[in-house]
């Protein structure tokens, strides 16, 4: 399955919607988060620098699209009650979640297996693996109330096939996307909650420079142009699209 090759954003494509998005602060995430607000949705931008999340908050105010909130958290450090702390704030602010975008992620060490540190496994792990677990679990029951529930994934190309020296961020984007499918199997027929994951491909992003720090980031796309297919999957013209992993097609 692919997502349609003429897909197009459009003004009221989440109209009324509340969205969660992780790593909201920059690259990918702080992109969808002001495409989401562009398209109608209420966003809640989500991450640890207070400062890259008031900056999209600011942008988006400014565009006049529905006022967004913040909700500061580091993936690297929160446990259970903090997760649970945030349904509870959101339910009372809003009441339920039409989707959730877990898009923030460690980049771990580029090391060989022999040498990485257990400590950098251990971060690169809790942020990619462990906090999305976290985070969903709290989170289902408000996603149960909305009418139509999307949860989608920030993949990788390392996933699905493991590559020399990305070590715990390939093994932890793996577990994640495990977890989708393990998550579409047992939410299908019980709940209106979609899963989904999307490999957006070589992006230019911080994270991209970090990894690739000899590449032109002019030779790779902007995240802008994968914003179609976030949006399609997180929009209802996605309604029984679940358990896919897509692979970014320009």
């Amino acid at each position: 399955m692919q997502i349609p090759s003429d897909y197009t954003l459009k003004p009221d494509a989440l109209q009324g919607k509340i969205i969660v998005i992780t790593g909201a602060g920059a690259g990918i995430g702080r992109c969808a988060a002001k495409t989401f607000a562009a398209c109608g949705a209420t966003v809640v931008l989500c991450g640890r620098t207070m400062s890259k999340l008031e900056a999209v908050y600011d942008e988006i105010e400014a565009a006049g699209h529905p006022q967004p909130a913040i909700y500061p958290i580091n993936f690297e450090s929160a446990v259970e009650k903090d997760y649970d702390d945030m349904c509870n704030a959101l339910e009372d602010t809003f009441g339920r979640l039409d989707g959730l975008l877990h898009n923030a992620a460690d980049l771990g060490e580029r090391t060989p297996i022999s040498n990485y540190s257990v400590s950098a496994w251990q971060r690169c792990m809790q942020v990619n693996a462990n906090a999305p677990f976290m985070m969903t679990q709290a989170l289902l029951p408000l996603l149960e109330r909305a009418d139509n529930a999307s949860i989608l994934f920030t993949s990788s190309s390392v996933a699905f096939k493991g590559r020399a020296f990305w070590g715990a961020y390939a093994a932890s984007k793996a577990a994640a996307e495990n977890f989708m499918q393990t998550l579409h199997d047992e939410l299908e027929g019980a709940t209106r909650i979609r899963t989904n994951s999307i490999n957006p491909g070589a992006t230019r992003t911080e994270m991209r420079a970090a990894a690739y720090p000899a590449e032109d980031p002019e030779s790779v796309k902007t995240p802008e142009t994968l914003m179609p297919a976030y949006v399609y999957l997180m929009s209802d013209d996605s309604i029984g699209v679940s358990g896919n992993s897509f692979q970014y097609q320009p």
